[in-house]
């Protein structure tokens, strides 16, 4: 992917990124912003899977220095707030979770000592350095794959 931003004059890539795939940071989506490539994210919430990993648990207290009431909202505001990034596709069939997922453009983006901070945070719950491994869309049947007849 790097090589194609680097080398063709693309209007815009879509990566995965997310608070826990954070592989594009240092390399990709710098690169983008140089070129001007605009940058659409796709799985920001892990299919589900960051969302399961957090189900009992409270928000922490410094969310709401940025105006994140839901766990969506933090994960969104987080991958909103990278200057590189153009947009978030968090992707859902439930009319609640883009409500939901809309409010994550109210109010502040947290700033860069802000977002390492919610980083140190999600690395503090066990089982965090594991959810990519998860199967998408826990305890749902649904596997995110759509097939026509």
């Amino acid at each position: 992917m790097e090589q194609f931003v680097r080398d063709a004059d693309l209007d815009f890539v879509q990566i995965g990124y997310s608070i826990r795939n954070r592989a594009a940071e240092d390399r990709l989506l710098p690169l983008a912003a140089d070129r001007g490539t605009a940058v659409l994210v796709n799985m920001p919430l892990e299919k589900a899977r960051l969302h399961d990993l957090v189900r009992d648990r409270p928000l922490p207290s410094f969310a709401a220095d940025f105006g994140a009431r839901t766990w969506a909202q933090f994960f969104l505001k987080y991958v909103l707030a990278h200057p590189a990034v153009t947009c978030a596709l968090p992707a859902t069939t439930n009319p609640d979770h883009v409500d939901d997922n809309l409010q994550a453009m109210v109010g502040a983006l947290p700033d860069q000592r802000t977002r390492q901070r919610m980083v140190r945070h999600m690395e503090s719950i066990p089982g965090f350095a594991d959810v990519l491994g998860k199967p998408w869309y826990p305890g749902k049947k649904f596997d995110g794959i759509v097939t026509l007849p």
